[in-house]
């Protein structure tokens, strides 16, 4: 498995497994044991998943290494403060049966995220975290983060997709040394991705499907993708993206198909920042 090296030294496969949404337990401890049987050392979950302790049974029985894995998991919005922080990290610790995490990441913007951000370095000085990180932080916000703090994210988890590109975004995280990661790089189907014309076009030339063509276009522009399926044949196609190259004509058809809208929701719309500040979860 190729990986990247992050900012602070450690390396990172570039392709991931994660299990957003896998609520069925059993579902959720098998397609894990797949994943890492199909060849994934990428494992992402979060506390909101509510399936933390089902990915921690996984791992056990994978008897793969732990040194061979990453693992990462999120911090809820309702402890993003100092002391929830801390608390809440050591619950994901405990239900994933592991003595630290690779990844860490803050999971929205919201919140005292300084104060979070604050005990995961301390987390992270104290050996139980790798690396530190967030996820569907805006720019503006990780300038506003950076800028009043000591540690600088590793990782920023975003939607990125064919449809939104993230043309703006992605750059400026590299250009930081903060490392892109997609979540929902298939925008869950929408906008008819599995049978758009142009991506279908693309994977027939390379005898490759709509999914490989997507995930490789991610790899070449140097983001970490997270793929999530329950069948171990899609898992092994989706990892299988190595062996072929997307050119120049292909990336500027792919350009073209940004709308630079997000398939789900804006983390900038009030509506949405009520609802999800508002969402407590027993984490």
């Amino acid at each position: 498995m190729q990986t990247v090296k992050l900012n602070n030294g450690i390396e990172m496969p570039l392709l991931g497994f994660g299990v957003f949404q896998m609520s069925d337990a059993a579902e959720c401890e098998r397609a894990v044991i797949d994943a890492i049987d199909t060849g994934y050392r990428l494992i992402d979950t979060a506390a909101s998943y509510q399936n933390e302790t089902q990915v921690g049974n996984a791992l056990k029985q994978s008897g793969i290494d732990r040194n061979e894995l990453f693992v990462t998991t999120k911090l809820w919005l309702q402890d993003t403060h100092y002391e929830g922080a801390k608390a809440q990290f050591e619950r994901s610790l405990n239900r994933l049966q592991l003595d630290y995490v690779d990844l860490y990441l803050i999971h929205q913007p919201y919140g005292d995220v300084h104060g979070a951000w604050r005990a995961m370095e301390e987390l992270q000085q104290e050996g139980k975290i790798r690396a530190i990180g967030v996820s569907n932080f805006h720019p503006d916000r990780l300038a506003d983060l950076i800028a009043f703090n000591n540690v600088a994210p590793a990782v920023n988890q975003i939607e990125v997709n064919p449809f939104n590109q993230q043309l703006h975004a992605v750059p400026w995280n590299q250009s930081r040394g903060i490392q892109p990661e997609a979540w929902a790089p298939f925008a869950e189907g929408k906008n008819g991705l599995f049978q758009h014309p142009v991506l279908t076009a693309i994977g027939q030339k390379y005898s490759k499907s709509v999914g490989q063509v997507v995930l490789r276009w991610i790899f070449q522009r140097g983001i970490i993708s997270l793929a999530k399926s329950v069948r171990k044949e899609r898992m092994a196609e989706n990892i299988n993206i190595l062996d072929f190259e997307l050119s120049s004509e292909d990336m500027l058809q792919i350009a073209a198909l940004d709308t630079a809208t997000s398939a789900f929701f804006s983390h900038r719309d009030p509506a949405m920042v009520e609802w999800l500040t508002g969402r407590k979860l027993d984490v």
